[in-house]
């Protein structure tokens, strides 16, 4: 009796294991982010757009553009504040830690605001031509890049707050990545349908790849070390891999709706994509070329933008207000990235 069921019995015991290890990778692509905190924002109305951290105070800033604020949220006390008020639709902002200030970019009068980041003083302001828009910061060299207006980029001394040059584009700019080693800034450009690489040399437009399989190229990431832009597509809704040497796409991979960031985490090799339709779209690089859909986590409608923080290995998401629910900060801890086993 033994010896006829001791192979039914092994059987038994390896189809349990193989179920088991299927439900623990199941529960850890499942668990890719955990949402640990929600922090609400009293009396926020209207579209959020981008922030940005303060490691030293342990503090985000939001833009609240249809609130024509910027929210400050304590991480530590999980509070709101303080709240910046009577700007003009802030969209892009920056914390600038070497001069301990804030830089908020004005998408309605486009102006760029610059506050001390202990008393929340103006103590300047840039005047773009209008829609200032996105903000990027080179340590390095001390300069701030602002997308603004029908189709431009200025540079700005991030010591003086003097802008230094511009550089025209053919369409209003939304997301670009700073690539410092190659000193090119690549820029989506919507209206005219393409991706933009721009020589920071020269100031000059060096390559337009035009992008065809999808359209409302919005947010990007870059990864420098593989020579990979991720960008963001409404129209329908993709996630194009694009070869940052060439311009060509190597991979697509269908995503949630109305995006409006995306990040890349190199240590993990995860991309997190915040979208408005409900959603944050996780993403595994398995190699430059090779993609897989890790985990789609519920968040709340029209949380489209968001803020990875590598230090605290966190996606913060701004959820604005909806349907009786007041605005706030979702913080999901991410984690280790494991794939389903097939």
């Amino acid at each position: 009796m033994n010896r006829i069921n001791s192979p039914v019995l092994l059987l038994f015991i390896l189809l349990s294991i193989q179920c088991s290890s299927g439900q623990t990778n199941e529960k850890n692509a499942n668990t890719s982010l955990v949402l640990t905190a929600s922090i609400p924002m009293p009396g926020v109305t209207g579209r959020i757009d981008h922030m940005a951290y303060n490691s030293k105070l342990h503090v985000i800033y939001i833009a609240a553009l249809g609130n024509n604020s910027i929210e400050v949220v304590d991480l530590k006390s999980k509070k709101a504040v303080h709240t910046i008020k009577a700007l003009s639709e802030p969209q892009g902002i920056r914390y600038i830690p070497e001069s301990n200030v804030i830089f908020v970019a004005n998408g309605a009068s486009g102006e760029c605001d610059v506050f001390n980041a202990d008393t929340y003083q103006r103590i300047s302001m840039i005047q773009l031509e209008g829609d200032a828009d996105n903000v990027r910061y080179d340590p390095v060299a001390s300069k701030i890049y602002v997308g603004y207006g029908d189709g431009g980029i200025a540079i700005i001394d991030s010591k003086t707050f003097k802008q230094l040059a511009d550089i025209k584009l053919p369409g209003h700019p939304e997301s670009f990545q700073l690539d410092n080693e190659a000193k090119e800034l690549y820029v989506n450009v919507p209206d005219a349908q393409i991706l933009a690489t721009l020589d920071l040399v020269n100031n000059t437009i060096k390559n337009k790849w035009k992008i065809d399989s999808a359209t409302a190229n919005f947010p990007m990431a870059l990864d420098a070390v593989n020579n990979r832009l991720f960008i963001g597509c409404r129209k329908p809704a993709k996630l194009l891999v694009i070869n940052s040497e060439t311009g060509k796409t190597v991979s697509s991979i269908h995503i949630d709706s109305d995006t409006d960031d995306i990040f890349y985490d190199g240590s993990s090799k995860q991309i997190y994509i915040s979208c408005g339709g409900g959603y944050i779209d996780v993403i595994k690089q398995t190699g430059p070329d090779k993609y897989e859909v890790l985990s789609k986590i519920e968040s709340r409608s029209g949380a489209r933008t968001s803020l990875f923080v590598p230090e605290l290995n966190q996606l913060v998401v701004a959820a604005p207000s909806h349907s009786g629910k007041e605005a706030q900060l979702m913080i999901y801890q991410a984690g280790t990235g494991f794939l389903p086993v097939p």
